[in-house]
């Protein structure tokens, strides 16, 4: 990546000048939906999903559309991502939202965070880092899962990860089942067929819907 202020560019670093370029009008940023990812309204409806009493997180949150979502389900809702811009436009594009927006970096969480939530939404998010850091961010999904909680990501498929280039880098089945972290049992792991999805080629036709739950 290029330097930054005499230093080598992070993952941060980029998502933040996209989101900067979106404020400005210069930028279309090409993963942003207008409304909530059909595969999690879709797994919602399956699971009759309710959050009355319970908490929920959305990982890399971007413009808020699935944390308002999740927050209309019922859960006192948290939403992160590394990006302060993308925050302030979250919170600028909902401005009477429940959820609680806020600057946070999946590679150091909160520690109040750790273990604290009902339901853990991630979607496009560590599949936008390469590697390093994103084995340490795939397992840092899983630590934010209480007991008795799940976690659903929702990312593109790979058959091999391939480093280079720009972001997404699609996810292995490997890397899915990383997500686990130890403590996180697979309930339900697919490969789904959405010719919806925004991403790189062929690829963006699948999809992984994995869904992990702690005991």
């Amino acid at each position: 990546m290029a330097e930054t202020e005499g230093r080598e560019a992070t993952p941060a670093d980029f998502f933040e000048a996209m989101y900067q370029g979106a404020a400005g009008g210069q930028l279309t940023l090409p993963w942003h939906r207008p409304v909530p990812h059909p595969l999690l309204l879709d797994w919602v409806g399956k699971r009759a999903v309710t959050g009355s009493g319970r908490r929920a997180v959305v990982v890399g949150c971007g413009l808020g559309v699935d944390a308002e979502y999740v927050a209309g389900l019922g859960f006192d809702t948290t939403a992160f991502d590394v990006s302060e811009t993308a925050v302030s436009l979250a919170r600028r594009e909902h401005p009477d939202s429940a959820v609680t927006y806020t600057t946070a970096d999946l590679l150091d969480l909160p520690k109040e965070w750790l273990g604290a939530f009902d339901l853990v939404v991630e979607i496009y998010t560590v599949q936008a880092l390469p590697d390093p850091p994103r084995a340490d961010a795939i397992a840092s999904v899983g630590r934010l899962v209480g007991e008795g909680g799940t976690l659903l990501a929702i990312a593109f498929v790979g058959d091999e990860y391939k480093n280079g280039g720009i972001p997404p880098w699609p996810l292995t089945r490997a890397e899915v089942d990383a997500l686990a972290t130890g403590v996180l049992i697979p309930v339900d792991i697919e490969m789904l067929t959405y010719s919806g999805a925004p991403g790189p080629g062929p690829a963006a036709d699948r999809l992984w819907r994995a869904e992990f739950r702690r005991d």
